[in-house]
């Protein structure tokens, strides 16, 4: 069965199904997850994508990413996908969307409405190898200076999610600060 992603418009309603491939050589606007996992540190779990994958391979990215399938809820797939990609299982909670273009020196187009999610895990890591080359838990002020050092080592959507990502913990750090007051 070919690999169906959902088509939306600006307003992420869904207009449609294609191929993942032809929507992407297309610049198609489609429907996507970003996933950010955090331990009890408060460090970010980021993978390195395979060296194989059909754009930004090698390149570092938040915890786990991909596409619902028509029918399928966004927040379903992307506990399904962190286990397929992570090898665990996490409740997540969906924390903003945002809609960013990118072309690729390959011909394809992502053209995403992502819906980030978040999720707290502190146990072994199993990440499948057709997916993800390497994986690091990683605190908030060493990923800040190595995206200012070497910013083309990470993926285009990490750079617009992540200072997102990064004021909604810094937040969340001080209104529990607060309330343990």
């Amino acid at each position: 069965m070919p690999n169906e992603i959902i088509l939306v418009n600006e307003l992420d309603n869904m207009v449609g199904t294609m191929e993942k491939m032809e929507a992407h050589r297309k610049g198609l606007l489609h429907r996507a997850f970003s996933v950010f996992i955090f331990n009890d540190k408060g460090e970010l779990l980021l993978q390195q994508r395979a060296f194989d994958k059909y754009h930004s391979a090698g390149l570092w990215t938040n915890s786990c990413c991909s596409h619902p399938a028509p029918g399928e809820a966004t927040k379903d797939a992307a506990i399904r996908r962190t286990f397929e990609e992570l090898g665990f299982k996490v409740g997540l909670e969906e924390i903003f969307h945002f809609t960013y273009k990118h072309h690729f020196d390959n011909g394809l187009t992502e053209f995403e409405y992502d819906h980030v999610f978040t999720g707290f895990y502190n146990a072994k890591v199993k990440p499948d190898p057709a997916e993800v080359a390497d994986f690091r838990f990683i605190s908030v002020e060493e990923l800040d200076a190595d995206l200012i050092k070497a910013p083309e080592k990470f993926t285009p959507w990490f750079h617009i999610a992540w200072p997102l990502v990064r004021e909604w913990v810094l937040d969340k750090q001080s209104v529990q600060k607060q309330h343990l007051q």
